[in-house]
């Protein structure tokens, strides 16, 4: 007969399939696994992979014995299978996974004839179900579409790329295992417990290792708070140089220290071995995913490169029963296993007999050893979930059958050709415990929970390294940083940051386009540290010592043991004895010729006026509230008006009385003490009525003022207690008084010419002009130093002290003289003869005669001829007429 082109595809009729395993059985699963690496350019396969290839694909021959042997699961029904060798190439497996659709092809053998004209007989294919597999993404998702045409179901161990959750591309895809979206939240929640923040990327070509890096840049642009310096990619071939050229590159950014590596796990022993190369050891830190997960062999001879290295692993636990029954595995035993012979003499290191396919001058093997006595041995990590996908299928095939069949032993009519699309669904609504007592489920997408373990590469101090679990995540991240170690007996965190953190005060000014990158810039002033801002505090407020907030200015007043206190308060008390005992004196010799001679009345106001000069020092220091501050507008001013007011009235009545003198022998009005004391209080009352104006316009209040000691170092800032006093309201409560002095020294002036013996003229006058100096000297002190930092200070001593003076001028000029006398020359202090009206005229005429000869006569003559007249009409005078 002639050969039909279908039979290619039989691996009993086609020599080149014959490295394919098969096992009989009711209904045939397939099964797809990388029993050999990827072999050199023009040839598909390479050398045998032990632990992902052979006891992947022995895992689920024995999930397919003990479900057979499972008198609840699947009674009377058998399964089979159908496994083939993907060689963990995309392409390759392509081609392979052909086997599993030919039998849903319908074969047209019209144009075919055998040599004696017989139409020709086709071997009818195995009718596959369900495939289970494969390992690598890029090699589910090739395999996926062509399954998807034909609608049979594929359910992954190992597979996890984030495209295959595409339910509208990939529908009759599902996987036991989580995708990596699930594991590259996982890696963001790791490099945010670290408090990495400037990492780079690592990719091997392919949808596993650029699916999983996309989506870790995905999560990154999402959250923030973690920036990509470099996103590099592994060339699917790549060239000599190439790993080196990358560490040069992840080199450029030296502060991303930190690398998440999305590669297969012969790139990451080629990685680690050019990280080794450059003298490289402990600079980078390794994040590794599932690929790396703690596998030894990408870490071989490369401890000290891969010391501290974090790597993700889907939750696992190793299934005490597989151990068992691969330990069990002979050649004799295990003929269906097409490749294990290979896997002998890899496992070992002997040669079968002449046709072995180890070249050299190896040992024989005796087909005696014994795997796990004669060889080491570790259960690979994917086995729980090759059996995790079996059980999923036969699971599905159980419920379906139950359903369908109603107690039917055996296949029933329904399902002897099973639907693929029913099957699917059947396989989402699974959920059982698997192998490793989790539970077993699927999402909408086929997708299974994320769970993982979370490993790192620790060296202890034997000098041999190990994995060691430092966490999980579980929707959450669960990490043990106590247990982490980074250098031998180092627990401390490394960095893998931009920038630094800056200091306390320090703003961070972004390099733009990289948020994670930034300078660091002092906050200065009255700014205090936002993170990216220097903010303002509010005017009340000052930066705190680590400028990271604001805290009220300190408040201060003028203290009673300032020095700028102590000195006025000092002037103020002697000046307040002194008018006490001028006060006491007069008072004891009130009745006397001199106390009564210098107007007793006047004479007790303008004392009261000093008093009041020297007290109101006492309240400008005390501490201001509304009390003091009413008493302060009410007494700022009232002292010196007591006290010009009085010596205006007096420097009238004298001008009065010399004027209406030169003029006729009548005595002017007003000239008695009652009108004196009428004429004061009435000048008096002009200041007592605009203060209670003032009090009316703008009640009396404290404020802080916070701009007069407000200094450029914010530490030295102070804010000042004081009376709402401004300085126009100061001069204007002052003006009047000013006013009424001014007032009184040209009166002085125009009075200069009256006898001495005649009246007080002379020492008002002197009063005056010395009072006019000190206040001249006090306006330039006090608006001079309006803008100065110890404004309150110099303003408060400058005001009291030119007051004190002012009426220390006054007490010392008109008082002091007459107190000498009563106290100690009692004989000046005797009556006068009294005389009338008419001998004033008399003095005031020649006084006015003299003063018109002043011109002629030369100097000292007229005051010399003057005195001479008034001492002989000395009787006629009185000595004092105010």
């Amino acid at each position: 007969r002639l050969r039909s082109p279908w039979l290619l595809f039989d691996p009993q009729a086609a020599p080149e399939y014959a490295h394919s395993i098969r096992l009989d059985g009711d209904i045939i699963l397939g099964g797809l696994f990388p029993v050999h690496s990827r072999g050199d350019r023009g040839t598909p396969c390479g050398e045998l992979k032990k632990e992902k290839g052979i006891h992947r694909l022995e895992a689920m021959m024995f999930a397919i014995d003990l479900i057979n042997k499972d008198p609840e699961l699947l009674p009377n029904i058998t399964l089979g299978a159908r496994i083939l060798d993907t060689c963990s190439r995309d392409t390759y497996a392509l081609e392979q996974s052909l086997t599993f659709v030919q039998a849903l092809i319908e074969r047209d053998g019209s144009d075919v004839r055998c040599a004696n004209g017989d139409p020709p007989i086709f071997t009818k294919p195995d009718k596959i179900v369900g495939v289970i597999g494969a390992a690598a993404s890029s090699v589910s998702i090739m395999v996926a579409n062509i399954l998807r045409l034909f609608k049979i179901p594929q359910v992954s161990y190992a597979s996890t790329a984030p495209e295959l959750s595409d339910n509208t591309r990939y529908d009759f895809f599902s996987r036991v295992v989580p995708p990596d979206s699930y594991q590259a939240q996982a890696m963001m929640d790791i490099v945010t417990a670290m408090e990495w923040n400037y990492v780079s990327t690592l990719a091997s070509e392919g949808n596993y290792g650029e699916s999983g890096v996309e989506a870790f840049v995905q999560i990154s642009r999402e959250t923030g708070g973690v920036c990509i310096a470099q996103s590099l990619k592994i060339p699917r071939e790549p060239r000599p140089g190439e790993f080196d050229k990358i560490i040069r590159r992840l080199l450029e950014t030296s502060n991303a220290r930190a690398v998440i590596m999305f590669a297969n796990e012969d790139d990451i022993r080629r990685v680690l071995d050019a990280a080794k190369r450059n003298n490289q050891t402990g600079h980078f830190l390794w994040v590794g995913s599932d690929s790396w997960g703690s596998k030894i062999s990408p870490v071989i001879g490369q401890e000290k490169v891969a010391e501290g290295a974090i790597t993700i692993l889907p939750k696992r636990a190793s299934v005490d029963a597989f151990d068992r029954y691969f330990r069990s595995r002979s050649l004799s035993n295990n003929r269906r296993n097409v490749w294990f012979a290979e896997f002998w003499e890899e496992n070992f290191n002997c040669k079968l007999g002449m046709h072995g396919k180890r070249p050299g001058s190896l040992k024989k093997c005796t087909g005696l050893e014994k795997v796990g006595r004669d060889s080491s041995y570790e259960q690979e990590g994917k086995v729980q979930f090759v059996m995790d996908a079996v059980y999923a299928m036969a699971h599905a095939l159980h419920r379906m059958h139950r359903e369908l069949c109603f107690g039917y032993p055996g296949l029933c009519p329904r399902m002897a050709s099973i639907d693929g699309k029913e099957l699917l669904s059947y396989i989402r609504a699974v959920n059982f415990n698997g192998s490793a007592g989790t539970p077993v489920v699927f999402n909408e997408n086929g997708d299974a929970p994320g769970r993982y373990d979370i490993f790192q590469y620790q060296r202890t101090n034997r000098s041999t390294a190990e994995y060691k679990v430092i966490g999980s995540w579980t929707n959450k991240l669960h990490l043990k940083l106590e247990a982490m170690r980074w250098k031998t007996g180092d627990p401390s965190l490394p960095p893998s940051v931009c920038s630094i953190p800056c200091r306390a005060g320090e703003r961070k000014k972004v390099v733009k386009g990289v948020p994670c990158c930034w300078h660091c810039e002092r906050c200065e002033g009255y700014h205090y540290q936002v993170e990216f801002t220097c903010e303002l505090c509010p005017y009340e407020m000052r930066p705190d010592v680590n400028r990271t907030g604001c805290v009220p200015i300190p408040i201060i007043k003028l203290e009673w043991h300032s020095p700028w206190a102590i000195v006025p308060v000092f002037i103020s008390m002697l000046g307040i004895i002194a008018t006490s005992f001028v006060i006491v004196t007069f008072v004891r010799h009130n009745d006397t010729p001199i106390v009564r001679a210098s107007g007793r009345e006047m004479s007790y106001v303008l004392l009261t006026g000093i008093f009041l000069c020297y007290a109101i020092t006492f309240l400008m220091i005390a501490t201001p509230d509304v009390g003091v501050c009413s008493f302060r507008r009410i007494f700022l001013g009232l002292g010196m008006c007591f006290s010009y007011a009085a010596l205006l009235t007096k420097t009238n009545r004298i001008h009065r009385i010399f004027e209406q003198g030169k003029k006729s022998v009548t005595a002017p009005r007003f000239i008695s003490p009652a009108s004196q004391l009428v004429i004061t209080f009435s000048l008096i009352s002009v200041q007592l009525l605009g203060v209670f104006v003032w009090f009316a316009v703008d009640p009396p209040h404290t404020v802080v003022d916070y701009g007069e000691q407000r200094t450029q170092d914010p530490m030295s800032a102070r804010g000042v207690l004081k009376c709402d006093i401004s300085d126009l309201s100061l001069i204007c409560s002052l003006g009047y008084s000013i006013l009424l002095m001014v007032t009184c020294t040209v009166y002085a002036i125009k009075t200069r010419g009256v006898p001495e013996t005649f009246n007080e003229a002379k020492p008002i006058g002197f009063t005056m002009y010395t009072t006019c100096i000190i206040w001249l000297a006090f306006i330039p002190i006090f608006f001079g130093t309006s803008q100065s930092a110890e404004r309150m200070y110099i303003q408060t001593t400058t005001l009291t002290i030119s007051l004190s003076l002012s009426a220390s001028v006054s007490l010392g000029m008109l008082y002091m003289p007459k107190v000498y006398i009563i106290l100690f020359h009692p004989e000046q202090n005797v009556p006068k003869r009294k005389r009338s009206f008419k001998a004033i005229v008399t003095a005031a005429a020649m006084s006015g005669k003299l003063s018109q000869k002043g011109g002629d006569r030369p100097n000292g003559e007229v005051k010399t001829e003057l005195c001479e007249i008034f001492q002989s009409n000395i009787d006629l005078i009185l000595p004092a007429c105010g």
